[in-house]
C-alpha cells in the first residue's frame, strides 16, 4: 500500500526535487480607477462649430509593489482633443487605470516584463471604456481608442534603456 502512494505521489510531478520550486501564480484581485479627469474649456462655444477633431493620445504605465507578492499596476491614457483649424482645445479626458495583481514565482526579467506588458494589456480595454464614456457624458462624440501594443512600447522602453546605459561609443588609446 506505501509503494502505491509513492507510485501515486511521482506520477502526479510531486517528485522530492520539484516540491522545493516557488509555485508560479498569477492573479487579477482587483480593478479600479485611481484618478479621473475631464475638462471642456471651451464649452458651450465649441458646440456651435463643425467638430474637426484632432487627437492628441499621451500613454504611460507604473508599477511598483505594494505587498507580498502584490503589485499595483497603473495605465494612465490622457486624450486632448483640439478643433483642427483653431487649435483651441474642446476636450482633455484622463484616466489612470489600475489593477491590483498577485504575482509569486516570477522573477527579474520575466516579472519585470509582467508588469510593464502583460499587465497594462489586461488594464488597457478598462481604461479605453472609461475614456468613452467620459467623452460622450461631456457631450462629444465617443472616441473610440485604438487598441495598444503594449508589448512594443515595452520593448521601445528597454531599447531605449539601453541605449541610454551605453558609452558615447569613443575610445582613447594610451
Amino acid at each position: 500500500m506505501a509503494e502505491e502512494n509513492n507510485q501515486d505521489a511521482g506520477a502526479n510531478g510531486q517528485a522530492a526535487g520539484e516540491q522545493d520550486k516557488p509555485q508560479l501564480q498569477f492573479a487579477l484581485q482587483r480593478i479600479y480607477v485611481k484618478d479621473i479627469s475631464f475638462e471642456a474649456p471651451n464649452s458651450p462655444a465649441v458646440f456651435q462649430q463643425p467638430f474637426k477633431p484632432k487627437v492628441g493620445l499621451n500613454l504611460d504605465n507604473t508599477s511598483r509593489q505594494v505587498g507580498e507578492d502584490l503589485y499595483e499596476v497603473v495605465v494612465k491614457v490622457t486624450a486632448q482633443v483640439t478643433h483642427s483649424e483653431e487649435g483651441t482645445t474642446s476636450f482633455l479626458a484622463e484616466i489612470e487605470q489600475a489593477g491590483l495583481f498577485r504575482i509569486s514565482g516570477i522573477e527579474g526579467q520575466q516579472l519585470e516584463h509582467t508588469l510593464g506588458a502583460f499587465c497594462p494589456n489586461m488594464l488597457f480595454p478598462y481604461a479605453r471604456e472609461c475614456i468613452d464614456n467620459l467623452v460622450n457624458r461631456g457631450g462629444f462624440p465617443p472616441l473610440m481608442l485604438a487598441p495598444v501594443n503594449f508589448e512594443a512600447i515595452y520593448a521601445q522602453k528597454k531599447k531605449r534603456k539601453a541605449e541610454q546605459a551605453e558609452p558615447s561609443g569613443e575610445q582613447t588609446t594610451q
